[in-house]
């Protein structure tokens, strides 16, 4: 077997290996299971490590990364993820008056995009369409995925991307921005107050994986007023539905400890 063919067959070793332990596993327990020295092992999860498809904690064991939970996620978006959310969005806009949308990361890792909604009843609303791909830092659900990089993969998307302003209101410092993420780690929630679209409101909330990964967001949106307004209800609303979701994808309740 030649080095090209090789390797994959390692990554795929290592990848299988990790799925099968949540808990991470160390470099000598990748080796054995890969068959390799530990010496050509590194390099390989050196490169996994950059690209955001698996990440080392602060005790060297490494663990699946976020890319690849947003893989699994774009496999699972054309049919199984709205349709386990669709009913958590339509009690979410029951309790709310205002459209409820999931989204996930783009493909190319860069965007939201928007892949189920409900929408709001009310005469004057937030209307989207499904499929459209929306700025990660200028939008609420953008901010609730952001809030899933770990810090090399922000800290390349903050170096890398043109902060494009919309509105007044739009944030385009990085450090504005970077202090807002680590909030939304800290929260659990995201808001947009006319960043995107004028006189347009937005909350958003983390949808989480078995192993904690944010693999989606929920966002709820909707006129400026009506979303201040009612600011208390629809956190708690929003809140409520993300956590529904998580439990049916993931198999629980998300831990408030991460």
């Amino acid at each position: 077997m030649n080095k090209g063919p090789q390797s994959v067959g390692r990554v795929f070793s290592v990848l299988e290996y990790l799925v099968a332990n949540p808990d991470g596993a160390s470099l000598s327990e990748l080796a054995t299971f890969a068959d390799a020295p530990k010496t050509s092992l590194v390099g390989l999860l050196d490169a996994l490590v950059s690209e955001g498809c698996i990440r080392k904690d602060d005790s060297r064991r490494y663990l699946l990364g976020p890319r690849i939970f947003t893989l699994a996620m774009h496999a699972l978006a054309g049919r199984q993820l709205p349709d386990l959310a669709h009913p958590f969005l339509v009690e979410l806009v029951a309790s709310t008056g205002e459209t409820a949308v999931l989204g996930v990361l783009s493909a190319d890792g860069r965007h939201g995009v928007y892949i189920d909604k409900v929408e709001s009843s009310q005469d004057i609303r937030y209307a989207v369409e499904l499929g459209v791909l929306r700025d990660l830092h200028s939008t609420a659900l953008g901010k609730v995925l952001l809030a899933g990089f770990d810090e090399k993969r922000l800290e390349r998307f903050l170096a890398q991307t043109a902060l494009k302003q919309h509105t007044p209101a739009t944030i385009t410092s990085v450090d504005v921005l970077r202090e807002q993420i680590q909030k939304v780690r800290k929260d659990r929630l995201a808001s947009n107050w006319g960043e995107r679209v004028r006189d347009v409101n937005g909350l958003a909330a983390p949808v989480f994986s078995a192993a904690g990964n944010i693999i989606a967001g929920v966002l709820l949106a909707g006129p400026s007023q009506r979303i201040d307004e009612n600011r208390a209800l629809n956190e708690a609303a929003l809140r409520r539905c993300a956590a529904g979701i998580t439990e049916i994808v993931a198999g629980r309740v998300p831990d408030d400890s991460r």
